[in-house]
């Protein structure tokens, strides 16, 4: 072994990583010269409304499948063994809860921006709130996803740090402003078929240097890698059940729930059905992409045991465990390692294609067009500009990650826990509760934030002295430790107080932000007088009353055979919540609850995109 750690690239190696550049690149051009030639907002920005559930169910899936999740699950399950992989259970209730709560209500109500939503059932001043704190969540994810991957390949193969990073914003820029969101959700897909062969080749033949799928598994059950269900109710410990499953629930829906990168999928739907068949259809695109993650992990830990190229100092941080992994041990295979590459940045171009056309879109349709007229023409071309300028401001913003010091896995996810979570918190006040009014909403989100980034950044800098951070099995509480020695603190020592909160695990951030949010929401609304339920817009507030006592309807209708036929009383409430009953009222349950199909949304007296 190179006692330097540096690995070098085949002609076949930059063969395949040139390729799939090309092979995107060449996509964009595709959309951008065929059909109607990105010529309308309504195509640039939502593929006109003609998306089957097939790709989009990929492009979601890619969406927030970047490289921080192909780099940092299998550097997290090798360090700490696969209780991570209980993650998967909260994106069971994650994507259930969007496919008939979410999905239903924004589709019926024509939205073109998800933030259109909070103007309908608030204010305008609520909206430009939504809209400007999703931007920030964004730029600032950008950067983590396109560093990520340009940062391990340069750490392992000495491939130029910004370079990669230059070539990587440049292809992804370009094809999202001209290709626009078909391009965006066509590459998605491309890209994820190169993910999932690139991580299961790297799967199989670690197994093969490994001696076997018998002995890989030995290997990972006596080194004690494989993770029983912990149900330890502590919020302070990193990964158990409980964080994991239920506070990734919180995530999940911050995520596939009201995010406007996944929203305007949805929304791209050729129909209400297919936008959510769309959602159900990630639940196992989710799951294979985290069993190939947590599997790579496992291989990893069969090939090098305890000798952590981290502890021997091939490498400095475990960010870059999982390529040097391949470039080590899969060096002898001609173009795999390109492949794994290649599947890399696969998810990180997916990732950021996707930021960039949900920031146009939020930012011309939010902040410009409801303030200035302009043609058609023209706002096509300026929402193109709009998709370049945050091409641009992506690469700023990965010299800003360049700066920082932490676990990529943790870092992407407490972003999204801390501005996420609010977001999150703030549609569910709106959707949930018809008395919360807009005075309640604008603090309700201002408390949200300051919770979020009082809590996130006061753990950040209570753990900074240590030099390289490297994650305890299982614990969010360390003893700064140089050589990089995972140290486990005692319950004696458990942190109380404001240490206590500032060690809370990352993964409850969402749930926290979101929780103080609708509480502050709900008292202020209270103190200036609620909403009264004749001001709340049509099809902005989900009957949870209603829709509860429905559920109980059904499961004692067995018992009950000869009581008068239900859809007497589903036209009944209908009415009472519409006004009137459609021909198709009976084909969706959710029709019950939501605007009627053909129903003409507030949103079309507003602006149209």
């Amino acid at each position: 072994m190179d006692p330097t750690g540096q690995k070098y690239f085949t002609i076949i190696d930059y063969v395949i990583f040139a390729l799939l550049l090309v092979a995107s690149m060449a996509i964009g051009l595709y959309y951008a010269f065929t059909g109607g030639r990105q010529s309308t907002t309504q195509e640039f920005l939502y593929a006109d409304r003609s998306m089957k559930c097939l790709p989009l169910s990929l492009s979601l899936m890619a969406t927030f499948q970047s490289a921080v999740a192909i780099i940092g699950t299998p550097a997290e399950v090798y360090a700490n063994g696969t209780q991570y992989w209980f993650i998967g259970c909260s994106y069971i209730l994650g994507l259930l809860i969007p496919a008939h709560i979410f999905i239903p209500l924004f589709y019926r109500l024509h939205l073109t921006s998800v933030y259109q939503y909070l103007e309908l059932r608030f204010c305008k001043a609520v909206r430009i709130c939504g809209t400007v704190t999703f931007i920030f969540q964004m730029v600032i994810y950008m950067g983590v996803g396109i560093y990520t991957p340009a940062l391990a390949l340069n750490a392992v193969t000495g491939f130029h740090l910004w370079g990669a990073v230059l070539a990587t914003g440049l292809v992804c820029t370009l094809y999202t402003a001209l290709g626009g969101l078909k391009a965006v959700v066509w590459t998605d897909v491309f890209q994820t078929v190169v993910m999932f062969t690139g991580q299961l080749a790297v799967i199989i033949v670690g197994i093969h240097q490994a001696g076997g799928l018998s002995d890989a598994w030995v290997k990972v059950r006596d080194g004690g890698r494989i993770s029983g269900i912990d149900l330890n109710p502590d919020p302070t410990v990193r990964h158990t059940f409980w964080t994991l499953g239920v506070g990734g629930v919180f995530l999940m829906l911050s995520l596939y729930g009201v995010n406007q990168a996944q929203v305007q999928r949805y929304l791209s739907s050729r129909t209400e059905r297919e936008a959510i068949m769309s959602c159900y259809m990630v639940l196992p695109c989710l799951q294979v992409a985290l069993m190939l993650s947590c599997l790579m992990g496992l291989v990893m830990y069969a090939c090098y045991g305890n000798n952590s190229p981290l502890e021997q100092q091939y490498i400095t941080s475990k960010d870059q465990m999982m390529l040097y992994f391949v470039m080590d041990m899969l060096q002898n295979f001609p173009g795999l390692p390109g492949l794994f590459v290649a599947c890399l940045f696969s998810a990180s171009l997916s990732t950021i294609s996707s930021a960039f056309n949900s920031l146009a879109t939020v930012t011309m349709v939010d902040l410009i067009k409801p303030h200035y007229s302009m043609t058609e023409a023209r706002a096509t071309l300026l929402s193109k500009i709009l998709a370049l300028s945050y091409g641009i401001i992506c690469v700023a913003m990965a010299y800003v990650v360049h700066l920082m010091n932490s676990s990529v896995l943790q870092a992407a996810l407490s972003i999204f826990g801390m501005v996420g979570g609010p977001l999150l918190g703030l549609f569910c006040l709106g959707i949930f509760f018809p008395c919360a009014n807009s005075i309640g909403a604008v603090i309700g989100l201002a408390a949200g934030l300051i919770m979020s980034f009082w809590v996130g950044i006061g753990g950040f800098l209570s753990r900074m002295p240590s030099s390289v951070q490297v994650l305890p099995l299982n614990s969010t509480n360390t003893v700064p430790a140089v050589s990089g020695n995972i140290t486990v603190i005692d319950a004696a020592s458990r942190p109380v107080g404001l240490n206590g909160l500032y060690s809370l695990s990352y993964m409850w951030y969402s749930a926290l932000n979101s929780s103080t949010v609708v509480l502050i929401g709900l008292l202020i609304s209270f103190m200036t007088g609620p909403t009264k339920g004749d001001d709340v817009a049509s099809g902005t507030v989900y009957p949870v009353m209603r829709t509860a006592q429905s559920l109980v309807h059904k499961l004692v209708k067995p018992s009950a055979c000869c009581t008068s036929p239900p859809e007497h009383t589903q036209i009944d409430d209908h009415k009472e919540i519409n006004g009137n009953v459609t021909e198709d009222a009976g084909t969706e349950e959710e029709t019950e609850t939501f605007l009627p199909s053909n129903a003409v949304s507030p949103v079309e007296h507003e602006t149209s995109v």
